[in-house]
């Protein structure tokens, strides 16, 4: 592991000097930043609204204020360009606010899903080294400033706690109060650069513990005004509807980013509730969306009790599993007329291959698409490292401009996962046909996909094995026709113990582990499946899973 002073990744360590020149000449890397294009659409079109999410809404030259004085506010509490911000909120407006906030004065984002708790919270703050967090009280029954107070004391970098719509503690900023500090540029200073660090974003991946993918302005932007332009076709009076997590990959780059390239407008919705989902997209007239496929199926279901008039919504991007035929008709038929799109991508390359306008429904449903953007190269490889031929499964490997740098203080898992030709090795497995298009077929990766975030197997075996009763322990996914996936602990016991789901998870929740990652199946059994070499064979235990 990396020490805190090691030097910050660079896009030089990541790129040659031909594919930048290649990125900004092809206008792949159009150079700006985001509180440009924020003062951009807050002087073109002040009063158009940018966010709302059923309790606030705000312009964007309200925005606009309430972010430069946020900015303000955490300069004078000592927060500096280049360092980091951990970000804790749900899908509310004051996030894009703090998001702004945090990019106008040239510090990092670190956002973090409202799911976690204090184990992987404690991670992110300590790897990440983060000087201040924005986070909120009472949320769905658990209070995060009180996370994040405990958390601070073993956190010796985190000096600045600012709170959103609850009370701030003695020595910590009220959100509100601070984004009404006056300042003015001279005070903020320039805006950042587009190849400095802009975001990380902690992601689970295979691995036991979270690995920080570091983002700058031209790497996330690419993306977004990607997909705005050439596969939403995102118009200004387009309203993006967002229930997936703001905090992580799909909703901060298609829920906020997107909407800012063409200073349009973002709907956020915090908790997911079909049926509440059904009725903010005909309040707000929302023309396009992106979630996990499972999010689909619960909206159709719901749909035909609530007879919501959703002839606004034209376009719904999909990630995390494959669209069946036939969900894909009943979407056409219940959203008169909207198209229900493919996408496969991760946090470290964002978007990989999609479906695009146009596109017929037998590609739509029969696979994960072609490559998503001008200036994207997708290859599959084999073990030997070497391209597959058409119609065999390889190892699906990114080349672009929206590549991540790297990880963060972690060179040793940048260097596995980045080649020396600059291709990122993603883990997963895929065939393509003959016309270029991919479908995802496996993963090197052991993970679950559950409701379309990952979750490390690994570290879940970790939890577990600490359980008392517990001797060993295997995690795998087990279908779900709602979320795709879910965690099923497979586990031996210790003699004369019986562990149960219900000891399991209460145990768990003693440790503070986020409450997706805890096992919603546990079968006991007298011993794993082994190879020759001593591993589990984990395909025999999902064959155990399904049939127990």
């Amino acid at each position: 592991m990396v020490t805190a002073e090691s030097p910050a990744l660079s896009v030089h360590d990541r790129y040659d000097d031909a594919s930048i020149e290649e990125f900004r000449r092809r206008g792949w890397w159009k150079g700006g930043s985001a509180a440009a294009l924020l003062d951009r659409w807050a002087d073109e079109t002040p009063t158009r609204r940018f966010v709302s999410d059923g309790v606030v809404e705000l312009d964007y030259a309200s925005v606009r204020e309430r972010a430069r004085g946020l900015g303000a506010a955490l300069l004078r509490a000592g927060v500096r360009p280049g360092d980091r911000v951990a970000m804790q909120l749900p899908n509310w407006a004051e996030f894009v606010v703090g998001y702004l906030a945090v990019a106008r004065i040239g510090a990092v984002l670190v956002p973090i899903m409202t799911v976690y708790r204090k184990t992987e919270v404690g991670h992110v703050l300590r790897n990440s080294g983060a000087v201040a967090a924005i986070t909120t009280g009472e949320f769905r029954g658990f209070d995060h400033a009180a996370m994040f107070r405990e958390l601070k004391d073993g956190c010796p970098a985190l000096g600045t706690l600012v709170i959103a719509r609850a009370e701030a503690g003695d020595g910590e900023l009220s959100f509100d109060a601070a984004c009404t500090t006056e300042t003015d540029d001279a005070e903020l200073g320039a805006f950042p650069g587009p190849d400095d660090a802009h975001v990380i974003v902690y992601t689970s991946g295979t691995e036991s513990t979270a690995k920080g993918c570091v983002h700058t302005w031209n790497t996330l932007d690419f993306s977004a005004r990607g997909l705005a332009h050439e596969v939403f076709q995102t118009r200004p009076d387009d309203v993006m509807f967002m229930p997936s997590p703001v905090a992580h990959a799909t909703g901060l780059v298609v829920g906020v980013l997107g909407p800012l390239a063409v200073g349009s407008e973002t709907h956020l919705l915090d908790v997911w509730e079909p049926g509440e989902g059904l009725r903010r997209i005909e309040q707000y007239r929302c023309t396009a969306s992106a979630t996990a496929t499972p999010f689909v199926r619960m909206a159709l279901d719901a749909q035909r009790d609530a007879e919501r008039d959703l002839s606004s919504m034209r376009f719904w991007l999909c990630a995390g599993a494959p669209i069946p035929t036939a969900l894909a008709s009943e979407f056409h038929d219940a959203f008169d007329g909207g198209v229900l799109m493919p996408l496969y991508g991760c946090t470290e390359i964002m978007a990989g291959t999609c479906c695009h306008p146009g596109d017929p429904l037998e590609r739509r449903a029969g696979s994960d698409g072609s490559t998503a953007l001008d200036g994207i190269r997708i290859k599959l490889v084999g073990p030997d490292g070497h391209e597959v031929p058409t119609g065999d499964e390889g190892e699906i490997c990114y080349w672009g401009p929206g590549g991540v740098l790297g990880y963060w203080r972690d060179p040793e898992r940048t260097a596995a996962t980045i080649d020396s030709d600059g291709w990122h090795h993603t883990g997963d497995l895929g065939r393509s046909d003959e016309h270029g298009y991919l479908r995802v077929s496996g993963r090197l990766k052991d993970i679950i996909i559950r409701g379309g975030t990952n979750i490390s197997a690994a570290e879940v075996e970790g939890y577990v094995a600490a359980h008392p009763a517990v001797a060993q322990v295997a995690v795998v996914a087990y279908p779900d026709e709602r979320l795709g996936e879910k965690v099923c602990a497979v586990v031996v016991p210790k003699p004369g113990e019986t562990p149960t789901l219900e000891g399991i998870t209460t145990f768990l929740r003693g440790r503070d582990i986020a409450l997706q990652k805890l096992p919603e199946k546990v079968v006991v059994v007298d011993e794993m499946p082994m190879t020759a070499t001593g591993k589990v064979q984990k395909f025999v235990l999902r064959d155990t899973v399904r049939e127990a």
